[in-house]
């Protein structure tokens, strides 16, 4: 496996646990209503939400961590959830979405493919 590519699924897999921090444990403390730009109210009433997007978050890094061990169809279906989750969460929510998630794992999918 080249070293580029697994150098961006490890910070992919690393901003996916970070995400799961926020969620599930930060979502209605001031970093995470920073973070999320909310309300103290906003982040009361959605944090259950937050905790089950947070676990899913969690199995896409477990999903990406497994993959470095595995062949590259397993990094690519794991890369390409990431890539859809970004597309629907800029769609949906915030183009910083794009950005922050799918751009990440775009470029580590590229490296699967082209190294």
């Amino acid at each position: 496996m080249n070293l580029i590519s697994t150098i961006l699924i490890i910070i992919v897999a690393l901003l996916h646990l970070g995400f799961l921090y926020l969620e599930m444990f930060l979502w209605d403390k001031p970093r995470g209503m920073k973070s999320f730009r909310m309300t103290e109210e906003q982040a009361k009433s959605s944090k259950t939400l937050a905790m089950n997007q947070g676990l899913y978050n969690g199995f896409l890094a477990a999903g990406l961590i497994w993959s470095l061990f595995t062949d590259d169809s397993v990094k690519i279906f794991f890369l390409v959830c990431v890539i859809i989750a970004g597309i629907f969460g800029a769609l949906t929510v915030s183009k910083r979405i794009f950005y922050i998630q799918a751009v990440p794992a775009i470029l580590g999918l590229i490296a699967v493919l082209v190294f």
